[in-house]
């Protein structure tokens, strides 16, 4: 029966997951395709980018030069198109198997064949782990290759680290949003608090950046822990920040799931 219900979840993401891919083959393909042109110019880019305030660089995550792998990546890659891709994918599969199936009605169906609420959500829950692990691949697989085309001469190994912390941002996004469902009911209301939430945590670590006194409210922001400079420049996983993600994704789809065993669904 679980192997049926993870079938089915895989199913249904099945066009959320290609049109989400498609967007990232096209962005990073382009974005790294085009690294070339901004390394060969970075002269005049960063003559340029002097004009600005450094301030309002660094509140944009434009510190450094473009040139290095690290900045580039998360500047165009890592701060611009993973937080729309994972809030858009985890707003979706996190709140469709309790709030819109719900919603919908379809829920009632398999709970009226006796199924346990643990194994089901569980289930539900491997089916985003599957997708969302699926499209941080795809990202820096796409990165890679078209790099390698444009002859950028990105290091695949350390491109390839970035992937635990694009997989585990989304976890959390995903979790957050699984447990909203549950406790709400409401698939437009848990999206929305998700959705604003990212909003608000980007502008934290925006304003973090642009003062240094201001400096400690970037703890409380995903974008803090989400910077992928130091695996693709040094090689090195930063374990403290993965932690975070991995902690906020396991207690959350912990509590999502506890509570969807005992929650009154006709409420």
């Amino acid at each position: 029966m679980m192997a049926s219900v993870f079938r089915l979840e895989l199913r249904r993401s099945r066009g959320l997951a290609v049109w989400l891919g498609l967007v990232i083959v096209l962005y990073s393909g382009v974005i790294a395709a085009f690294y070339p042109v901004i390394r060969d110019n970075v002269k005049v880019l960063e003559d340029y980018m002097r004009v600005f305030p450094q301030p309002m660089l660094a509140a944009f995550g434009m510190e450094g030069s473009l040139a290095d792998h690290g900045v580039f990546f998360n500047t165009y890659l890592g701060s611009m198109l993973w937080p729309i891709v994972a809030a858009i994918a985890g707003a979706v599969l996190g709140t469709r198997t309790v709030a819109a199936d719900l919603d919908s009605g379809f829920l009632e169906l398999p709970l009226a064949t006796g199924i346990d609420r643990t194994r089901y959500l569980a289930a539900a829950i491997a089916g985003q782990l599957l997708v969302l692990a699926t499209l941080a691949v795809l990202a820096i697989a796409a990165v890679l290759i078209a790099g390698a085309l444009a002859g950028a001469g990105f290091d695949a190994g350390r491109f390839l680290l970035t992937v635990p912390a694009l997989f585990l941002f989304a976890c959390a996004v995903a979790a957050v949003a699984s447990l909203l469902s549950v406790v709400s009911l409401r698939r437009g209301l848990s999206a929305g608090v998700v959705a604003g939430a990212l909003l608000a945590m980007y502008l934290l670590d925006a304003v973090s950046r642009f003062d240094a006194d201001l400096e400690w409210l970037g703890a409380f922001s995903a974008f803090r822990y989400l910077r992928s400079t130091s695996a693709i420049d040094e090689g090195v996983l930063r374990y403290g920040d993965l932690a975070v993600f991995a902690v906020v994704a396991l207690v959350c789809w912990s509590l999502a799931i506890w509570l969807f065993r005992r929650r009154d669904l006709v409420a």
